[in-house]
């Protein structure tokens, strides 16, 4: 439509220049001695307008003739541009699907072309780690990093991403560490800090970023605690034989954490080992009065020294809300036992073992027995944890 618009338009203007001239009887001398020239002045206007046109398509002719270098030029970039989009784009659809070759080469193609080449590297890399091939991953690598200020965290998280994945810990670390230098430590290169510092064994570092985690709710509760219930016996572990660093450690655990009685219970048995038996002792009756836990009502009897009875009384007071409780049981005996109760300790021993059958049970009975110098009961209390010993 629009181009027949412009035919009629033409024709209208070609019909009233035709009529125009028609109506013109005029004409143009021109003297150039010894020449002399008469022409109509509609001759001379046609002339003029023609060789104004003409000119006009000659100067455009020159211009485009000179532009033509440039145009080359201009055609070949978008053409490697748009070669090199197309790779990136496939490579990255590729490393997708797990078609690591095909991404390698695509990326490649496409740094070659100059399109994103930090970007392109860093593909290449990943694509060059999952094939295994460690030397051309190393070598992306350096090449992304040969163009850094376009993708400078993007190095640094891939880089520390893919040494985790190997198991190069201290490679990973730092290339966090380089990447917090610049302002850029996020919430996945935390979570990468997290598996890097379990690596490591830093568990004083596994609790600060699993607690960071948490707060910015990267983290779950549910798996936050067994995370952090692990840097705490790791660093219990760690600390074991010195009482001293052992007591300082646990009270600098957040109250909300110490409440953990799988916590409470390697504490205690730290303290115990390290002989500060009255730490161990506080500890296990401050968690067992706040939540039953009858390992750690266990561990109470194991708590030498200091006062026997005030133990054995507190003890008694649980085990009316407690009555069934084999542990608890076991642990009373053993503490009248130590406080030469013979009588009493017997009874609880008998009646832990009435509630559940257990080797030490019938061991401490044994003993008890031998040291009363009943040797035919305490023969067959030990043979009855011999066969509990067979049959597990």
């Amino acid at each position: 439509m629009r181009i027949l618009l412009w035919l009629l338009a033409l024709f209208a203007l070609a019909v009233g220049v035709s009529l125009a001239l028609g109506y013109n009887e005029g004409y143009v001398l021109i003297i150039l001695p010894p020449w002399r020239a008469e022409l109509s002045l509609n001759l001379f206007v046609v002339a003029v307008i023609g060789s104004f046109l003409l000119g006009h398509v000659l100067l455009r002719m020159v211009s485009h003739t000179l532009r033509l270098p440039r145009a080359v030029r201009e055609f070949r970039e978008r053409k490697r541009q748009e070669k090199g989009v197309r790779a990136l784009r496939e490579a990255v659809q590729q490393l997708f699907e797990g078609r690591y070759g095909h991404a390698l080469k695509n990326a490649a193609l496409s740094y070659a072309a100059q399109e994103a080449p930090a970007l392109s590297a860093l593909v290449a890399a990943r694509a060059a780690h999952f094939l295994r091939d460690g030397r051309r991953e190393e070598e992306w690598l350096k090449r992304a990093a040969e163009h850094d200020a376009q993708a400078h965290a993007a190095r640094l998280m891939t880089e520390a991403e893919l040494h985790v994945d190997a198991r190069r810990f201290d490679e990973a670390l730092a290339a966090l560490d380089a990447l917090q230098e610049g302002g850029g430590r996020h919430i996945a290169a935390l979570r990468l800090a997290l598996r890097v510092h379990r690596g490591l064994g830093r568990w004083d570092d596994v609790l600060k970023v699993a607690r960071q985690l948490e707060k910015h709710r990267a983290l779950t509760q549910d798996a936050a605690v067994p995370l952090k219930q692990r840097a705490h016996l790791e660093n219990l572990r760690g600390r074991e034989g010195d009482a001293r660093a052992l007591v300082a450690y646990w009270e600098a655990v957040p109250a909300e954490e110490r409440r953990v009685s799988r916590l409470a219970a390697a504490a205690a048995r730290a303290l115990i080992a390290a002989g500060d038996g009255a730490r161990a002792q506080r500890i296990i009756e401050q968690q067992v009065e706040a939540e039953w836990d009858s390992e750690l009502a266990g561990l109470y009897a194991e708590c030498r020294g200091g006062d026997t009875l005030g133990r054995i009384a507190r003890a008694e007071k649980w085990l009316e809300k407690h009555p069934e409780d084999a542990r608890l049981l076991l642990a009373l005996g053993r503490l009248c036992r130590e406080q030469q109760l013979w009588g009493k300790a017997q009874s609880y021993f008998e009646a832990s073992l009435a509630i559940q059958s257990s080797q030490d049970a019938h061991v401490e009975l044994a003993a008890l027995f031998a040291q009363l110098g009943r040797s035919e009961e305490s023969n067959q209390a030990y043979r009855s944890a011999a066969a509990l010993c067979r049959q597990g």
